[in-house]
């Protein structure tokens, strides 16, 4: 039987010949999959709306078949092709027509992480296993917590990769010749919903995993809060070591007491108070960990303080956090203190996550384009309050009175881009009437930003912060989050007459607020 044979498919050196996969998607994520497949000697049909050029040219080259066109309904030519297994690209929501129609034909159904984890031991270090992996999920600071745990653990001689919705394909670090001891792994709430539709005789279980904190997000895709939730909470499933959480974000709590994990994993709490005897927090502005050590009813190690890492601009609170998070998660494989405040000296925040871009006449000019939900700017307007904010694009179904009604009725003004700026105007005037507001009425790429620091300059005086901070999607009206960004900050310098820097950030750009192809992953970071 089918089942049988597909629950045998747990190694590398696993019979995969001549399976029969469609692959669903073809960009980054969708190519490393068929190209893992075609490596393995499966019958591969890739099905897309549109293909990548590049990738359709290398799909003959691996032995991989394409089939393009609209994907309202399944194809004839899928029909007949009769898969397997569907490995579907993190865009495909449940309600999508293919993945409905695998569903209610009993198709087994994979996203590339389970794919992923069934061929980990195609390189094993020199005890025999493969590399151990770390989980972290989150509404917001995924990508920062990602790179900050992976800095932590080379810096502790771990061979490490940050890999998964940060950008580089899972499958291709486990396909790496050379190996590695631990995968730091990302995953957007899109990957987890994959990973808890499976029933596998081995199931991803990883060796420390982390939520970082919940909030509306990606309702659109995952049709309620309730959904989304749910899919965050299979990132702790089957931990054997470390179940990190926010002591601050109660959602998260819950979820570690309702996994079913590896007998003997522990619960280790974050926040920014002082911590218990399981805990990582601050006491009296030094940085410390109570969870991995003897004694840590009565003592505490110190991993750096808040203000060193005002002097290397991480002291904002909830890059605070995302440290504190990503130390348990390194500390959990025995990397020493030492190593962690080595890492933290030599790390640099991504472009376009509150990043000063300028400082004019006392004026602080603020680029956090990747604050791409009401959650992540609420942590931007904690960190810059009274600031003058541009906000608005795509809200991705989610409300904003309640950010507005918050953070915002302290901002000194509101200048509102977007799609979807008529919905912030009526929250300005409903939860926050004396913000004065202004409108851009502007479509064009070209000229939307010109037009924003136009008029955050005429509000904005000395000691002000000017903060773009979107809460939203950048798809309306910009290429991804990153051009939104850099399209702020070259306005910004065009206004106060200083020299381009360079596009710093063309090498980081990742996949922007929600997907609009058939393979992409979310960018719910922030951080």
């Amino acid at each position: 039987m089918t089942s049988d044979r597909l629950r045998a498919l747990t190694s590398w050196n696993a019979d995969w010949k001549g399976l029969r996969v469609a692959v669903l998607g073809l960009s980054v994520t969708g190519f490393s999959v068929a190209d893992t497949l075609a490596e393995l000697g499966a019958d591969v049909l890739v099905v897309t709306e549109k293909a990548d050029e590049e990738y359709e040219r290398l799909l003959p080259v691996i032995g991989a078949r394409l089939w393009t066109g609209s994907l309202d309904s399944p194809p004839a030519e899928l029909i007949e092709f009769a898969p397997e297994v569907v490995v579907a690209s993190p865009g495909f929501a449940p309600r999508h027509p293919l993945i409905a129609w695998a569903r209610e034909n009993d198709i087994a159904l994979w996203g590339d992480v389970e794919l992923a984890w069934r061929v980990r031991d195609k390189v094993v270090r020199a005890d025999g296993r493969p590399a151990d992996w770390i989980l972290i999920t989150g509404t917001n600071g995924k990508t920062t917590t990602t790179r900050l745990t992976a800095t932590m653990l080379v810096a502790g001689g771990v061979r490490a990769a940050p890999v998964g919705n940060i950008g580089t394909p899972v499958l291709d670090a486990v396909r790496d010749p050379d190996g590695f001891d631990a995968l730091v792994v990302e995953l957007s709430s899109h990957q987890l919903w994959y990973l808890g539709l499976q029933d596998s005789p081995d199931p991803l279980s990883p060796h420390a995993a982390v939520c970082l904190n919940l909030a509306d997000d990606h309702l659109e895709w995952h049709g309620s809060f309730e959904e989304y939730r749910a899919a965050k909470a299979h990132v702790y499933d089957n931990t054997r070591v470390a179940c990190v959480y926010n002591k601050a974000d109660a959602a998260t709590q819950a979820m570690v007491e309702d996994a079913e994990v590896v007998e003997g994993a522990r619960a280790i709490g974050f926040d920014l108070g002082v911590p218990g005897p399981s805990d990582l927090g601050v006491v009296e502005g030094i940085v410390v960990d109570r969870a991995f050590l003897e004694d840590r009813h009565k003592s505490a190690l110190e991993l750096t303080t808040v203000e060193e890492l005002a002097s290397l601009g991480l002291a904002a609170p909830h890059i605070v956090a995302n440290i504190l998070a990503a130390a348990a998660l390194a500390r959990s494989l025995d990397v020493a203190p030492t190593a962690i405040r080595d890492a933290l000296r030599g790390f640099r925040l991504d472009p376009h996550r509150i990043e000063v871009v300028a400082r004019h006449e006392g004026v602080t000019w603020v680029d956090d384009s990747k604050a791409t939900n009401p959650h992540a700017a609420a942590s931007s307007l904690a960190a810059y309050p009274g600031a003058v904010w541009v906000v608005g694009g795509l809200l991705k179904g989610v409300d904003i009175s309640e950010l507005v009604a918050g953070r915002g009725a302290t901002a000194k003004a509101a200048i509102v881009i977007g799609l979807d700026r008529a919905a912030v105007v009526a929250a300005f005037e409903r939860h926050a009437p004396t913000v004065p507001v202004f409108e851009v009425h502007a479509d064009e790429t070209e000229v939307v930003m010109a037009q924003v620091v136009e008029l955050a300059a005429g509000v904005a005086r000395d000691g002000d912060v000017v903060l773009l901070a979107p809460a939203a999607a950048s798809f309306d009206q910009f290429a991804s989050y990153a051009d939104r960004g850099r399209r702020f900050a070259a306005a910004v310098r065009d206004r106060i007459g200083t020299e381009d820097p360079g596009d710093h950030d063309a090498a980081t750009a990742g996949p922007d607020d929600t997907p609009r192809s058939d393979d992409v992953g979310d960018d719910d970071d922030r951080g």
